[in-house]
């Protein structure tokens, strides 16, 4: 995973805007959801500099989505973009990931 640039994070999210998609999320290692399928309607990328970042989804037309305190991110090879928040100890305390396919249980 690399360092959250802004514009090339949102030009990603972009890609997932006006279709189906599976999001896995979590916050810490107590609350997570994984492949919710939902159609984004509206994405959008906050924060300056080097962050952290928050990132907004609007999903169906209707619910959102909030996921804060993301600070890098990475596209796999099947087209994911996988986003994350890490602390000043180097652990993960949320992620957000988005695919166009089902993520692996």
């Amino acid at each position: 995973m690399e360092k959250i640039d802004r514009i090339q994070v949102e030009a990603e999210l972009r890609k997932f805007v006006g279709g189906p998609a599976f999001i896995h999320s979590e916050a810490t290692s107590y609350v997570f959801v994984r492949n919710f399928k939902v159609e984004i309607t509206d994405a959008f990328i906050a924060g300056d500099g080097n962050g952290p970042f928050r990132v907004a989804i609007r999903f169906d037309g209707h619910g959102w989505l909030r996921m804060e305190s993301l600070t890098d991110y990475e596209i796999d090879g099947e087209g994911r973009l996988l986003l994350a928040g890490f602390d000043d100890r180097g652990r993960m305390d949320v992620a957000l990931h988005l695919g166009k396919e089902p993520f692996s249980e």
